[in-house]
């Protein structure tokens, strides 16, 4: 039994993990594909069920706890814009934990945290696009 105990500790004090956590919802948020251990995957899973149904609640100190709690007006925008609106009909269980395995280097099981119906191409948000050295008006000049 696990009464009284509140959360999981992940070896770390409690202002490396308020800001794990942080950082960690941010990405999620962002990218909506996460990959991470297994213990944070845990942890992280309510904390990003309770930021999505604080967006569905459309009022302005839901948005004021959002901005605090993830320290970003451009994700807690998209919590309230994108994310709370995918998940309208949705009464709860946002997020889904995916099994990936042992990390080469110190065997520590890895997990997947993803969003339910997540957009596949937000995890190409900050990549840049590749010019292509080879377009064919280029080489149509070139042997002209």
């Amino acid at each position: 039994m696990r009464h009284k105990f509140g959360y999981k500790k992940l070896n770390r004090t409690s202002e490396h993990r308020k800001a794990l956590i942080k950082n960690m919802l941010n990405s999620l948020i962002k990218y909506e594909q996460i990959t991470t251990t297994l213990p944070k995957a845990k942890v992280l899973r309510p904390q990003a069920d309770k930021i999505i149904t604080l967006g569905k609640k459309n009022t302005l100190q839901n948005t004021k706890i959002l901005i605090s709690k993830l320290q970003s007006t451009v994700n807690a925008n998209k919590v309230k814009k994108t994310l709370s609106k995918r998940y309208i009909n949705r009464k709860g269980g946002y997020t889904r934990i995916i099994k990936a395995g042992f990390r080469y280097g110190d065997n520590a099981p890895m997990a997947v945290l993803e969003f339910v119906d997540r957009d596949v191409d937000a995890k190409k948000v900050d990549r840049k696009k590749k010019e292509l050295k080879s377009r064919p008006e280029e080489n149509k000049a070139i042997s002209a």
